[in-house]
């Protein structure tokens, strides 16, 4: 039996299971996918001791870097980024190789889509990991090529910087904690935070106290709970907000296009997501 599975640490909490056996289901595949405990350090060594029933693999935190790393071959946008949360195979037994690519920006564009945000001037992106390294890449696509990056810390952000450059972008750094920023935010056509939940509830909070009023429309890349005090109060302060459910969705959908060739059943994978979240 063909087999795929969604790599991370912890990773016990994803909802990849659900949204790639519903689709599974749909395209009439007798595929497993399971979510496999593996940290950085481990990743090498896991997948060089994997058989040709392997048909692909999810990378969560913190394995998106070391994974384009190890990619025999690494599709050129998530080359430029550095960051990799999909493998898929190519060739068997010893002419096997592993090819890497990125469908987080994928999601994001499609989720911003979903609230009319398609076309951008000014952006924000709340943080400076693996995920807002993303973010610079979707929010480029979609026109927002000197977006401000909101950080505590401006030397975390290597990563970022070194993708935006390769990408010919300008990011635009700011504490997240000044008026600078809130007045960023303020501007926004499109805003992605990409921080933890508390971190997002300590920047409403900020905002809230701050009077600052918004108008763009917000995704935080958490998705629980579905509704963030982040993306509460940009609703109560005049914007909009997208859950980062509809990221998700999305993001795993076009894992699905790369994994089985096919094109993803999305709404049989919301259906099944939504029933998993409600009933959470």
């Amino acid at each position: 039996m063909p087999r795929a599975a969604v790599l991370g640490h912890p990773v016990s909490h994803s909802l990849s299971p659900v949204l790639h056996l519903a689709a599974y289901a749909v395209l009439g595949l007798d595929w497993s996918y399971e979510a496999i405990d593996v940290d950085t350090p481990d990743l090498a060594t896991f997948l060089s001791s994997r058989g040709d029933e392997w048909v692909g693999f999810s990378l969560t935190m913190p394995l998106k870097a070391e994974a384009a790393r190890l990619a025999d071959f690494v599709e050129p946008q998530a080359k430029l980024l550095g960051t990799v949360n999909t493998l898929v195979p190519a060739g068997k037994g010893e002419y096997r190789h592993w090819v890497g690519a990125n469908s987080d920006i994928h999601g994001m564009v499609a989720a911003f889509a979903e609230a009319d945000a398609v076309r951008v001037g000014e952006a924000v992106i709340v943080g400076g990991g693996a995920t807002a390294t993303s973010a610079v890449a979707a929010l480029a696509s979609m026109g927002a090529t000197a977006p401000y990056v909101l950080l505590r810390d401006r030397a975390r952000a290597g990563a970022l910087m070194r993708a935006a450059s390769r990408m010919g972008v300008k990011p635009r750094f700011l504490n997240i904690a000044s008026q600078e920023g809130l007045a960023a935010l303020s501007r926004a056509d499109a805003v992605m935070s990409t921080v933890p939940a508390e971190a997002g509830a300590a920047l409403a909070a900020r905002i809230h106290e701050s009077g600052t009023r918004v108008r763009g429309v917000l995704l935080d890349a958490v998705y629980v709970p579905v509704s963030t005090p982040l993306s509460l109060a940009w609703g109560e302060l005049g914007g909009v907000s997208v859950s980062g459910v509809r990221m998700l969705l999305h993001q795993a959908g076009e894992q699905v296009r790369l994994m089985t060739g096919q094109s993803a059943p999305v709404e049989a994978m919301d259906l099944a997501l939504a029933k998993v979240l409600t009933n959470s």
